[in-house]
């Protein structure tokens, strides 16, 4: 079994890398938030999860090992496959969806590409007293920022159908004027984005 892989990024893509070590070259789908935290000839770390088939062998990295945890706990619910547990994963954090968990808040589950009511309450029932202790300020900001007005906006929305995650789609849309026109809005959070 693979544990970790430290190499170099030779190459990104929109939802792996590709880390050379040792001379090979190891294609590894990861979160949107580890993309975008390395660049191409980045010296980089990532814990990997192996998820072998009989038809494919896929590798799954984190840079941290609380994140691949995490990824492991998702895996463990009924329905949740590797591709899903990371769809879960780019719509937060790790303390947010342990909050959202924690906090029974099925439709920001249901916010990931692929997860419906069903498997999403499965993932509440299943992990919700299997993810650790959840500080309360971590599930009061949580609920926070959940609660805020752009959950209601189609710029919040088109952002989500652009592959944002739920956080970085409220942190692009901070401080914009609510006022102004679906396009405008959208315009000026892409360009916070780059």
């Amino acid at each position: 079994m693979i544990a970790i892989i430290s190499g170099i990024i030779e190459e990104q893509d929109i939802d792996k890398v590709i880390i050379s070590a040792n001379g090979l070259g190891y294609e590894v789908y990861t979160t949107s938030a580890d993309l975008s935290a390395v660049a191409k000839d980045d010296l980089v770390k990532f814990y990997i999860y192996e998820h072998i088939r009989e038809q494919s062998h896929d590798l799954f990295g984190f840079l941290n090992r609380a994140d691949k945890q995490l990824f492991e706990k998702l895996l463990s619910v009924n329905g949740v496959g590797p591709k899903m547990a990371l769809a879960i994963m780019n719509i937060g954090s790790a303390s947010e969806l342990k909050a959202a968990i924690a906090t029974g808040q099925v439709k920001f589950l249901q916010s990931a590409s692929g997860v419906g009511k069903k498997v999403a309450e499965r993932i509440v029932v299943d992990l919700k007293d299997k993810l650790g202790i959840i500080s309360d300020n971590d599930a009061t900001s949580f609920l926070t920022d959940q609660s805020g007005d752009h959950l209601n906006d189609e710029t919040y929305d088109a952002l989500l159908a652009l592959g944002f995650s739920s956080a970085d789609a409220s942190r692009l849309l901070a401080n914009i004027d609510s006022s102004l026109a679906t396009e405008e809005k959208l315009k000026l959070a892409l360009k916070r984005r780059f």
